[in-house]
């Protein structure tokens, strides 16, 4: 007979979860360590009843931490996920309504950036007993229909236990997705509040350590060769190196690969530490916010080998940063949805590390031109000296932020982790910050989501903290994204988990600001300004009385303020040291002038101008947004030649 357990369906699905492992070679680590939630209406009698009873009996087994935002849950969870290479993340429990969709960003966000997270919103009554419920949807065309079927389009696996026993099969479908590479993202298991506290006999065999092996795909032989031979034919090859290649831990083999054949490489935002920024083959970033060297290599490349890459429009400038008539794309990718990306014919479904080392082997002997080797080597000598003087301290009273980025940088440890998502500082960043170590850069550019920065940089330091690892994680955000969500700022002070944030203040969106510029909207809606109710718009010179340090400090970490005044970047120096030297959070507050831009990189992004408007700006915008066009191609991948 079956040995049983009487548990609740909460009970039973914390406890499954505390017995999951991930398998990745050598490497064995729980798949679930730990839940974020936060309580209420719906999950206070279920998972909450849950994570208390485990935590009177056996307080290590499913750790329980607080926080202060739904969204923030899953970022967090995000941001662990990364650093442990898509092997592990967190779980998020919510109340049932509000406490649901706060959620519903961050599961578009971590399928997004093809990251696991495991959402667990609760639902109102499976058997409608007393509908409406406080905070309960209703639809009259669909009296079955709840808030967390919004989930449903943003999640890589969704469902709802309705009943007990569905329970059993839900949560191993579950877990096979969110341990899948291919197919990993967010993962949904609604969880109506009723069903939550009901109990059943649960097999004790469901309650066991589990294992779930990583694949690992190999490329398949004729896919494989038909890559090799495109390489071979090859006068001008690029890499495009994406997250996949971090993913997979593969950047020793990506190194050795190019220092054999002498192919440069561009990175993605999620491939930023594939290769040191020193490495004689790295380039930088390529796409819309790359550098001159990847840019120019890459518009001239017939070959393009694309590494665990989605293509985003930034990744490819809107699809005109591969400009040779007859260029052709190995894609390689563990998920055929990415490979076959833009018609090509040469795709390789198989992991980044496995396929490297199998064009490695197939390809001794190989290696680029002369001629190719000397461009690349002047190009990235350009481009590192437009960096430098970049980073040089112009004295203004308000610095710009590529001195503050270079301040930075000189600032922090070569492993040091940079942490960012939106605003202009992406861009920024991609272009000038110089990673040195495959985990030190962590720009969440997929969904470039406002107010992922802070939340996301806690979980980047759990999850070092979990590895035994205690370098500095670095949060770079702006006003904007700041005052989004600053909230998890008191979930650090009350863990004591250690990280720095440079807020830098902008008095607007930068970012927006300089797109709605080029785009000619004169920066209207992106300022933060007092209402003029003369001109009935914020694009005055009142500029608001807020005070973000003070804010910074009422939470209870440490706050730095940099003045104004042509010692800032100095004193900016100083600020970091002091931070790094601290055991405690650190914000440190600077004033910036956002009209002073990084250097060009000569990439492009398709946001469309209006065709017609009765405004100068508008009409001159739209002029140059045509001459943009014309380098735009309607589909990458060539095939014509052979």
């Amino acid at each position: 007979m079956t040995a049983m357990k009487r548990m609740t369906v909460s009970q039973a699905l914390i406890e499954f979860l505390a017995h999951q492992w991930t398998v990745d070679g050598d490497v064995r680590e729980r798949t679930v360590p730990g839940v974020f939630g936060i309580f209420g209406h719906g999950n206070v009698a279920g998972i909450g009843q849950a994570l208390r009873q485990l935590n009177a009996s056996e307080p290590d087994l499913m750790p329980y931490r607080q926080a202060r935002n739904e969204q923030a849950m899953v970022h967090q969870s995000v941001g662990w996920s990364r650093v442990h290479r898509r092997r592990s993340t967190w779980a998020s429990a919510a109340s049932v309504g509000p406490g649901a969709t706060n959620m519903l960003t961050g599961a578009a966000l971590a399928t997004t950036n093809r990251l696991p997270a495991l959402l667990l919103p609760s639902d109102t009554f499976a058997t409608r007993v007393a509908d409406p419920v406080l905070q309960q949807l209703e639809q009259p065309f669909d009296t079955g229909l709840t808030v967390n079927d919004a989930f449903r389009p943003l999640s890589r696996f969704f469902d709802r236990v309705q009943r007990p026993e569905q329970l059993f099969s839900t949560a191993l479908a579950a877990m096979r997705v969110l341990t899948d590479p291919a197919e990993t993202g967010a993962v949904t298991i609604a969880l109506p509040e009723d069903v939550q506290a009901e109990a059943l006999d649960v097999p004790l065999a469901f309650l066991q350590d589990r294992e779930w092996h990583i694949r690992r795909p190999v490329p398949e032989t004729a896919a494989l060769g038909r890559a090799v031979a495109a390489i071979r034919a090859a006068e001008r090859p690029f890499i495009v190196a994406g997250g996949g290649v971090i993913y997979s831990g593969a950047e020793e083999q990506l190194r050795r690969f190019v220092e054999a054949t002498g192919i440069p490489v561009g990175t993605t935002q999620a491939g930023g530490g594939s290769l040191p920024w020193y490495h004689p083959q790295y380039l930088g970033a390529v796409g819309a916010t790359g550098t001159t060297a990847a840019n120019r290599l890459a518009a001239d490349a017939d070959l393009v080998i694309g590494i665990g890459t989605r293509y985003s429009d930034f990744t490819t400038a809107s699809r005109s940063a591969f400009q040779d008539p007859g260029v052709r794309f190995v894609n390689i990718n563990v998920a055929s949805f990415d490979a076959y990306k833009h018609g090509t014919q040469l795709p390789v479904i198989a992991d980044a590390r496995e396929a490297l080392a199998a064009l490695a082997a197939e390809l001794v002997g190989f290696a680029v031109s002369p001629a190719l080797v000397e461009r690349i080597t002047r190009e990235k000598g350009e481009w590192d000296a437009a960096v430098d003087a970049a980073f040089v301290p112009s004295g203004l009273e308000r610095p710009g932020q590529p001195e503050i980025i270079g301040a930075v940088r000189a600032a922090t440890a070569p492993e040091d982790v940079i942490v960012q998502a939106a605003g202009s500082l992406p861009g920024d960043l991609h272009k000038l910050w110089r990673v040195a170590d495959p985990l030190g850069y962590h720009v969440e550019y997929a969904y470039s989501c406002m107010g992922y920065e802070i939340a996301g940089g806690l979980g980047v330091k759990r999850g070092l903290e979990a590895l035994g690892d205690d370098r500095d994680v670095v949060v770079m955000v702006g006003d904007g994204s700041y005052l989004m969500l600053s909230s998890e700022l008191a979930t650090a002070v009350a863990e004591g988990i250690k990280i720095i944030v440079v807020l830098i203040q902008n008095h607007g969106y930068a970012s927006i600001g300089h797109l709605s510029e080029t785009v000619g909207s004169e920066r209207f809606g992106t300022k933060y300004r007092a209402y003029d109710a003369d001109a009935r718009n914020f694009q005055g010179d009142q500029v608001l009385p807020v005070d973000l340090a003070m804010n910074a400090r009422s939470y209870g970490l440490d706050v730095i303020e940099v003045s104004p005044g042509a010692t800032a970047i100095d004193d900016l120096r100083a600020a970091m040291a002091t931070a790094k030297a601290s055991a405690r959070s650190t914000l440190i507050h600077i004033e910036s002038d956002p009209l002073l831009y990084a250097p060009d990189g000569e990439g492009w992004w398709d946001v469309p101008v209006p065709e017609a408007s009765s405004l100068e700006a508008t009409q001159a915008a739209r002029t140059e947004y045509e001459w943009g066009r014309t380098a735009q191609r309607p589909l990458l991948g060539d095939e014509g030649k052979r």
